[in-house]
């Protein structure tokens, strides 16, 4: 019989994620675990196999367009006789043509939740129809739908669907005749929080989604003050009557979305959340570049790129170790100061899909080689667009590497729920003070940015110091660690 396959949580917080390409048609026939899409995460494009054999009877999502968790991917004649409650309850999607896209509406979502979830392999056995999934989606369905206000009140007649769990809608009156409480701003979850973290009441925002829905985009622009009528202002806004017509020029608009998307919520997210402190430090490094050139020249290290990035991500794993709160979480919720046992260290990779921070699991635990191993690999697998979100999430300690841009220093955005943040500047051969005399040295600037509430600026400095100490001496980590 048919079954529906729901697009499933691929990474922790994930709600959506876009259709890069579809490696099947409608009337192709499909074996267990086969790939059958491509698609891009906020954070990474991951191939997703095909929990079921049998023939594909509907694609309910075109290549480019975004589907949420929970909704349908594609329709399977698996051919076992055992009918679905998705595919009684939504008959028409197994008839549906390939061209057609039926997004589901949220009073769906209950039915689809009563089928048996798939295993996805490669993803964990998961049961997507499990208790907690279902109240899990059962909630964000009920999420998109205006609260009925508290007492005697009503909602407008835009959302008089069912609502997910059997609930029946109220009554339906215009709002503006209502006697109760307002009813609450239409939004997600994910969006609700993002508000609370920039401070935004959501009563003050005009949504510019599906049917007044508040959006990410529409509560960022609300937190840097550009919104007009709800709306971010526009080139007409800026230049005045005409716009970017005035002024004669030709413009592009490319989508917000994939990396790009989740970078830029996360950076605004960060800015507005935690209180940031930047330092800086320049160091002669001339004797850290000499024991690269060193170990370059050793067959002992032939095939391993030890580079500056990797004595650095070590320094910072000792450094971590004897200042602790670098490598720890606010947890605004349970009010408490989370520190990390370990470093799961975070490297920014600038990528053709835009910036990712990949990180390396337990990286204190490393010798040189095995660190500088392990950043090798994620950066080629940033470059190649396949980084998984399990690399991308539990960092607890960041580095970005602005030097190899030629850049000296800067001012770089804490990652969310993370203490600290390290840029790494350009090593330049210049004129400096060596054993009481003027010599041209390697010099390298580092900026130290961390969350002032987690980090004192006596412990900033000293985690900064120690760094400084380790890169002009390399054999002082043998006292350090």
């Amino acid at each position: 019989m048919i079954r529906e396959f729901p697009l499933p949580d691929l990474g922790e917080g994930l709600t959506e994620s876009e259709i890069v390409a579809w490696r099947v048609a409608v009337g192709d026939r499909v074996e267990l675990n086969q790939i059958i899409a491509d698609v891009e995460t906020a954070k990474a494009v991951v191939e997703l196999p095909s929990p079921y054999a049998g023939v594909i009877t509907a694609l309910h999502a075109a290549e480019g367009e975004t589907v949420n968790v929970g909704e349908p991917l594609f329709s399977c004649d698996t051919g076992d006789g055992a009918a679905t409650d998705a595919a009684a309850s939504s008959p028409a999607s197994a008839a549906a043509p390939a061209t057609d896209v039926a997004p589901a509406s949220p009073a769906s979502e209950p039915e689809r939740d009563a089928a048996p979830g798939p295993n996805l392999v490669g993803y964990g056995a998961r049961d997507e129809g499990g208790p907690k999934r279902r109240a899990r989606r059962a909630s964000l369905a009920a999420d998109l739908v205006p609260e009925p206000p508290a007492s005697g009140g009503t909602v407008t007649d835009l959302d008089a669907a069912p609502v997910a769990g059997g609930r029946e809608p109220a009554t339906t009156t215009p709002s503006h005749l209502s006697t109760g409480a307002p009813e609450r701003p239409r939004s997600t979850p994910p969006v609700r929080k993002l508000a609370r973290d920039l401070g935004i009441d959501l009563a003050t925002v005009s949504g510019t989604g599906d049917r007044g829905l508040i959006t990410r985009g529409d509560v960022e622009a609300a937190a840097s003050g550009a919104v007009v009528q709800g709306r971010v202002a526009d080139a007409a806004a800026v230049s005045g009557p005409g716009g970017a017509d005035a002024l004669g020029l030709e413009e592009t608009r490319i989508p917000i979305k994939g990396v790009r998307k989740h970078t830029a919520a996360a950076m605004v997210r960060s800015a507005f959340t935690a209180p940031h402190v930047t330092e800086f430090l320049t160091i002669d490094v001339t004797a850290t570049m000499e024991l690269l050139r060193g170990i370059r020249d050793d067959r002992a290290f032939a095939g391993h790129k030890v580079t500056p990035l990797t004595v650095v991500a070590k320094a910072v794993c000792i450094a971590a170790r004897r200042t602790p709160e670098v490598n720890s979480r606010w947890d605004e919720d349970a009010q408490e100061i989370v520190r990390f046992g370990g470093v799961n260290l975070g490297i920014a990779a600038a990528t053709g899909r835009g910036l990712v921070v990949p990180n390396v699991k337990r990286a204190e635990r490393m010798t040189l080689i095995e660190l500088a191993d392990a950043i090798a690999a994620l950066a080629e697998t940033a470059r190649a667009g396949r980084t998984q979100p399990a690399d991308l999430s539990g960092g607890t300690l960041s580095i970005t590497n602005i030097g190899v841009f030629g850049i000296d220093a800067g001012t770089p955005i804490l990652n969310p729920g993370e203490a600290a943040i390290l840029a790494m500047g350009a090593v330049r051969r210049q004129p400096w003070e060596h054993r009481g005399e003027i010599a041209l040295r390697e010099v390298m600037t580092l900026s130290l940015s961390f969350d002032h509430r987690l980090v004192d600026g006596e412990q900033g400095s000293r985690f900064l110091a120690d760094l400084g100490a380790i890169l002009r001496e390399p054999g002082l980590a043998l006292t350090m660690a």
